[in-house]
């Protein structure tokens, strides 16, 4: 049995669906509001649950972990979280995860969307204690324990603290494959981890203003480059691989952006998991799930 454990924050997100982004000092009512878990690692948990109850390849074996900050095991807000993401069916493992005694509320993210833009707006409030290197390492050491097959993927939120966790698996389970998200383009010490991980994914946001073509991004074995509607893999071969998104008339109706990128990961790892697969497969795999993403509310019935 091969492990897949994704680590980064978790949030519950109360989304605003408004006409038009409001100006400062002014009042403005929504046309909807929804309240669902998100974050990015759990995000795409949520499709990789999808992907392997009915996805092209049904029962590979790989199970799924989730290592998050959440509040108190007994809050109602944890709960909720552990519900979406079929914790108690045993879709995903997080046993792992930490839970702060005594802390009620969830790490929370505000979103405004623009019916007029497209747009999307997001605050977040995040009141839990951020995981420590030494907790991260005694969870690493359980899975060494074990001995099985292991990947890890970060998402690149506290660069410091996840360059430790690197370095950590590095020494205690060489074997294990990692990969890491480069997303946020003023977040300093992103390169670094780039450099340190087996694949990455970076953001179009993060990589547009740096380079020309992806061959010139940071990468262990190979980089991936994502956005909705399009992606490309580069290679330290020089291989570079190109796919865009297929389109209707020319253009693909956007619906919910929200969580895009993180269903073109879930899609690509669990592509890298599927060793038949070519290159070129997994990379049209993961921009065509994407995209079919966009044109959707939310991440129910993403897999037919």
């Amino acid at each position: 049995m091969k492990h897949l454990i994704l680590v980064g924050a978790c949030y519950l997100d109360t989304i605003l669906t408004v006409p038009h982004f409001p100006a400062e000092d002014s009042k403005l009512r929504a046309t909807s509001v929804q309240v669902r878990r998100g974050g990015n690692c759990p995000n795409s948990l949520e499709v990789l649950v999808q992907l392997l109850a009915a996805g092209p390849r049904p029962g590979l074996p790989l199970k799924l972990h989730l290592v998050s900050c959440l509040p108190d095991a007994r809050a109602a807000a944890t709960a909720k979280i552990l519900s979406s993401l079929g914790a108690d069916k045993g879709a995903v493992d997080c046993s792992h995860c930490l839970y702060r005694e005594g802390y009620e509320e969830p790490a929370s993210s505000y979103v405004i969307r623009s019916a007029e833009t497209g747009s999307r707006t997001i605050v977040n409030f995040n009141d839990l204690p951020e995981m420590t290197a030494r907790e991260f390492e005694k969870i690493a050491d359980t899975f060494v324990k074990q001995g099985e097959e292991c990947w890890w993927h970060f998402e690149g939120r506290i660069p410091e603290t996840t360059l430790q966790c690197i370095r950590y698996l590095r020494r205690v389970t060489p074997k294990s494959t990692i990969s890491v998200e480069v997303e946020k383009p003023n977040r300093e010490g992103l390169v670094e981890l780039a450099a340190e991980a087996d694949v990455v994914f970076y953001s179009r946001s993060w990589a547009e203003p740096r380079v020309q073509e992806p061959r010139g991004l940071s990468q262990g074995r190979s980089g991936v480059i994502e956005e909705w509607g399009a992606g490309a893999l580069s290679l330290p071969s020089g291989e570079y691989i190109h796919h865009r998104a297929a389109q209707s008339e020319g253009r693909v109706p956007v619906i919910d952006t929200i969580g895009a990128g993180d269903t073109f990961i879930a899609a690509m790892l669990y592509g890298l998991h599927a060793d038949a697969w070519s290159r070129e497969t997994k990379l049209s795999f993961g921009v065509d799930l994407a995209t079919k993403k966009v044109q959707r509310e939310g991440f129910a019935g993403l897999v037919p």
